[in-house]
């Protein structure tokens, strides 16, 4: 999981803490404050739904009922997730390339098996 505090101090660095919500599957760090939702899964790397997501499109988040909707139909959900392609791992061989093909998803606890 990518640590954001480089992404959302930006957006507190623009001004735009206040009116810009960042949704994402990577991790915050306690410095980060603002209104953020990480560690969404299944990952976006391994076809999570967040991968279908664009720019532009509209998402509506509900904090009470722990929500997040997209203003987009299933069929083009689908479409979308079946054309996301998955990166090539960062690291191929080494201990990195190890601990990437073992660990669980952040919503396993992300630990190694």
């Amino acid at each position: 999981m990518r640590e954001m505090l480089q992404v959302t101090g930006a957006l507190q660095g623009a001004g735009l803490g206040g009116s810009v919500a960042l949704v994402t599957d990577g991790r915050f760090s306690g410095a980060t404050h603002g209104f953020m939702i990480g560690h969404v899964a299944p990952e976006a790397a391994v076809g999570g739904p967040i991968a279908a997501l664009r720019n532009g499109d509209v998402v509506h988040i509900d904090v009470k009922k722990r929500r997040l909707d997209v203003e987009l139909t299933a069929a083009q959900i689908r479409k979308r997730l079946k054309s996301a392609r998955v990166p090539r791992p960062r690291y191929r061989s080494g201990v990195m390339a190890k601990y990437a093909r073992s660990v669980s998803s952040a919503s396993l606890g992300a630990v190694t098996g």
